[in-house]
């Protein structure tokens, strides 16, 4: 049984969109009988895999993945296996994520810092992994990802007198007097480190100068409109996190550190282990490393663990389009549909697009690990040897390693991602 469907837990967080405006309980309602909407109810995540904190289970049998997985061993196959110390969980965790409000501001330890903080935080940090994460947009999507360009940082520690007062002159004048944009490796360091000085001042601030100046760039941002240094956009996004997380340290440090980057249905990010982010926005498909890290710093009533992301951070500095990943053509699909590759620098996980319309078929060779395919948009089949499924909006599948596959279009586009792993 190469290819089977799967049952997928939804998760409800305050950030979620609320019933049926979430992709997340669409598909959940979709692809679960005994599913029910609740209209007031915010929607979150769906998570398909092996993580035992939601646990993919078979549609017919309600055997869990990991059970099913460790009864046959060929459906993971023996590359990734051996790659990955096992052949009962996936490396990978698949999401589809449906936000409403502001994810709190973070970043992810690497494999050694994330083995340190388990053994000492275990509370906090459940697990010794690594989470280097990918977001596809579903939707129009907002977000922060990576530091901006030093340049930018300097032009609003200039342009905000409350940004500039929050850090102290002595850390503001040392930044803003010494970075310059990198010319060799040296001078790329040295701008690191004052970065990591200068958000070191923002979140080490006082919480009463943190809300004191914070009210204060509110007000000013309200009288200034569009005219507010960054435009329009950015003064609507100022106002819309300070009313979900009213004077928090998160619109000093999302809004004139980071970059704030939108994407289109089908663009993507990746975000490596010790990137600071956040999501803000949209629908999107997220396929990271399985884990459940999270060091915390903004945006947030759960714990901010300020000493270590000030310590970790990789303080990489990039312009917004360069944080962005292109999909590349996949040369093991066809047919008269599209195949596109969405594929990080990372061994755990890729993730490929598929769609077809009416009549189209796409083909894709088996690939040589596991992978597990959710449907987005309409209907068609799955086919995989003699199995032939149905495949819907929120229909998720488990696809053995070496399993080619073949998907028919019906009725709409039939768009599906299917994430996997190859070593």
């Amino acid at each position: 049984m190469a290819l089977f469907q799967l049952l997928c837990g939804a998760q409800k967080y305050d950030w979620g969109k609320v019933g049926s405006a979430s992709s997340v309980a669409r598909f959940a309602s979709s692809s679960d009988p005994n599913f029910t909407i609740g209209e007031s109810t915010p929607y979150a995540e769906l998570w398909m895999g092996t993580h035992p904190s939601v646990m993919s289970v078979d549609y017919k049998t309600h055997e869990s993945l990991h059970e099913i997985l460790s009864a046959d061993h060929s459906l993971i196959g023996t590359s990734v296996a051996t790659e990955f110390d096992g052949y009962a969980d996936l490396p990978f965790l698949f999401k589809v994520l449906s936000i409403e409000k502001v994810l709190s501001l973070q970043a992810h330890p690497d494999k050694k810092l994330a083995k340190i903080l388990h053994e000492k935080d275990p509370k906090n940090y459940p697990d010794s992994n690594h989470k280097p994460e990918m977001a596809i947009a579903l939707t129009d999507f907002e977000g922060f990802c990576g530091f901006r360009p030093v340049s930018e940082i300097k032009h609003f520690l200039d342009a905000v007198p409350e940004f500039r007062e929050l850090v102290g002159e002595a850390a503001a004048s040392k930044f803003a007097n010494a970075i310059d944009l990198p010319k060799s490796k040296d001078d790329e360091q040295a701008n690191k480190k004052l970065l990591q000085l200068l958000l070191g001042a923002v979140m080490t601030a006082p919480d009463d100068s943190v809300k004191s100046h914070a009210a204060t760039l509110v007000d000013r941002v309200k009288c200034e409109g569009d005219k507010f240094v960054g435009g329009g956009a950015l003064t609507d996004l100022l106002l819309r996190l300070n009313k979900q997380f009213p004077l928090d340290i998160g619109l000093f440090f999302g809004i004139f550190m980071l970059n704030y980057v939108t994407l289109s249905p089908g663009e993507a990010i990746f975000l490596k282990a010790k990137d600071p982010h956040a999501y803000i926005s949209g629908d999107i498909i997220e396929c990271m490393a399985a884990s459940d890290n999270v060091v915390r710093a903004g945006f947030t009533p759960k714990f901010k663990d300020v000493d270590n992301l000030v310590a970790m951070l990789t303080y990489e500095c990039a312009p917004v389009e360069q944080q962005k990943m292109k999909p590349a053509a996949f040369g093991r699909a066809s047919g008269t549909g599209t195949a596109q590759l969405y594929d990080p620098p990372i061994p755990e996980f890729a993730v490929l697009r598929t769609a077809v319309t009416v009549g189209q078929k796409e083909t894709v060779k088996g690939l040589d690990g596991p992978g597990i395919i959710v449907v987005t948009e309409g209907t068609g089949t799955i086919k995989a040897g003699s199995q032939s499924l149905p495949a819907q909006a929120g229909f998720v599948y488990f696809v053995g390693a070496g399993t080619e596959v073949e998907y028919v279009g019906q009725t709409g586009s039939l768009v599906s991602y299917c994430a996997f792993c190859e070593t």
